[in-house]
C-alpha cells in the first residue's frame, strides 16, 4: 500500500514523504501495545502526518497490510484487531464538542483503543489521561513528534523495546 501511495507522489517529493511514512511507522510500532480504554490524540497541522501515523498504528496492531482509509468524510472508521476494537476518528469537521456523543466516542474512550485526529474539537470532553502526540515540522522541514501523557503511561511507552530516544521525547506528567 505504501508503494501505491508513493507511486502517486511527484518524484521530487518522494524522499520527504518516505521520511514521514517511516517516522509514522516507527512511532506507531512504539505505541502498538495500547489497550482498550487507551485514547491517543493526534495533533498537528494539515499534512503533519496524523493520518499516516494512525494508518501505521492500525496496520501494526492488525499485524497485516490493510486498506486504512482516512475518516475525513465518515468521521469514524472502526477496526477489529483480534477482538479489540480500534476507532480512528477525524474530528476536523465537527462544529461543536457535544457532537462526540453522536459519534459514540464517549463510550469508545472506555472500551476501545481510540485514535483521534484534531482532538481540540473535543473541547471539555478531552480525556484527561489520553496520550497526546504532537506532530510538527522542524525549521529544516523534518517531521518531529512529541509525546505527552500522564506519568505512568509515559513510563510504559518509553520502556517499550521498540521505542528509541529519537522516537519518544521526554513526556511531561499532567497535573
Amino acid at each position: 500500500i505504501v508503494d501505491q501511495i508513493m507511486a502517486g507522489v511527484p518524484p521530487h517529493r518522494r524522499e520527504a514523504v518516505r521520511r514521514i511514512v517511516d517516522r509514522a511507522e516507527a512511532i506507531a510500532s512504539a505505541i502498538a501495545d495500547a489497550r482498550p480504554g487507551d485514547v491517543i490524540l493526534l495533533e498537528g497541522p494539515i499534512g503533519a502526518g496524523k493520518s499516516s501515523l494512525a494508518r501505521a498504528f492500525i496496520r501494526a496492531r492488525l499485524g497485516r497490510e490493510e486498506d486504512v482509509p482516512s475518516p475525513t468524510f465518515t468521521l469514524v472508521q472502526v477496526y477489529d484487531a483480534d477482538g479489540v476494537e480500534i476507532l480512528h476518528a477525524d474530528l476536523y469537521r465537527l462544529t461543536h464538542p457535544d457532537e462526540v456523543f453522536e459519534l459514540g466516542l464517549d463510550a469508545a474512550f472506555d472500551t476501545a483503543i481510540t485514535l483521534v485526529e484534531w482532538p481540540d474539537r473535543l473541547g471539555r470532553h478531552l480525556p484527561p489521561d489520553a496520550l497526546r502526540i504532537r506532530l510538527t515540522r522542524s525549521v529544516a522541514g523534518a517531521a518531529v513528534a512529541r509525546l505527552d501523557t500522564i506519568e505512568s503511561a509515559a513510563r510504559a511507552i518509553s520502556a517499550s523495546p521498540r521505542a528509541t530516544r529519537s522516537e519518544v521525547t521526554t513526556p511531561r506528567a499532567r497535573r
